[in-house]
């Protein structure tokens, strides 16, 4: 049985330290895709960010997925950061082209936008929203505190998101600019990732959440039942949330994952989350 409902991944797919705690002892990388999708239904597909693929690297991906698994791929740092988004109209239409053949395997495109990219530069954004192809969707990450006003500017933002159906990414850090521990994945992280304002309410119809935290269930627990709550009622809305779940520790990410899908369970009627790999037979990994 597969996740329904809702979507939900973590950072990446292939991650070697998982072998036998997520994957199976044994499984080699080019099995690592295929393993990650048989439990969860989407990916955030950070790769695209450095790295523009091949045609026949992502045909490849999507062979290896089931039907109702999405890749979410980050917009390349080349249109987002270096040139912020000017003249960058070729550049986009090249790169969302290339998936195509997998469009049937798409969530929403991530589209992240440096802390430097301000309110003044909002007229990039329609720019952009108007040539975007209305066959995929997306989703904007801000991080300027422009947007984050309460007041006019973040009012006219989400006003243009709401009026191009493209949803705002909401990145809760929270939780872990709010620990203590001196542990060094925690420390990197908290060097790594912004601290900004959090939302609860959505642009679109495919809210998206990117969560980070502790590494152990306990500290994440009463941010995940929070986020458990919002998605519930947003799926009884008709909506279909994304949420990724982070940890400083990426080895620590499954588990957590399990964890938040167990207590939105409680709350909505969903299939479980199938058994990790490496607690599973081997006839069970081939059943799609």
């Amino acid at each position: 049985m597969y996740i329904k409902k809702y979507h939900i991944g973590l950072t990446q797919w292939g991650y070697k330290e998982w072998k036998g705690i997520f994957f199976r002892d044994d499984t080699k990388p080019d099995a690592f895709l295929r393993q990650y999708s048989s439990v969860f239904n989407s990916v955030e597909g950070n790769t695209t960010f450095y790295r523009i693929p091949t045609t026949e690297t992502i045909v490849r991906w999507g062979e290896q997925v089931p039907e109702t698994f999405k890749f979410c791929f980050k917009f390349p740092q080349s249109i987002t950061h270096y040139k912020r988004l000017n003249d960058v109209r070729d550049d986009t239409l090249s790169f969302l082209e290339l998936f195509n053949p997998i469009r049937t395997k798409l969530g929403p495109f991530h589209i992240q936008l440096s802390s430097a990219f301000s309110f003044t530069e909002i007229d990039k954004l329609e720019e952009l929203f108007q040539y975007l192809p209305g066959h995929f969707t997306y989703a904007l990450e801000v991080r300027h505190p422009d947007f984050f006003d309460k007041g006019n500017m973040e009012r006219e933002f989400e006003n243009l998101l709401k009026s191009y159906s493209v949803d705002r990414v909401v990145f809760d850090t929270r939780r872990l600019h709010s620990l203590k521990n001196e542990d060094p994945s925690v420390k990197s992280a908290k060097e790594r990732k912004p601290q900004v304002p959090v939302r609860f309410h959505s642009t679109g119809s495919f809210p998206f959440i990117r969560f980070i935290g502790a590494n152990d269930i306990l500290n994440n627990e009463a941010y995940l039942k929070e986020w458990s709550i919002i998605l519930a009622d947003w799926i009884k809305d008709g909506k279909h949330p994304y949420i990724f779940i982070h940890a400083p520790d990426t080895i620590n990410a499954p588990v957590l994952a399990r964890f938040f899908h167990r207590e939105l369970s409680k709350l909505i009627e969903l299939s479980g989350m199938p058994e990790f790999p490496a607690n599973r037979e081997d006839k069970q990994l081939g059943l799609f």
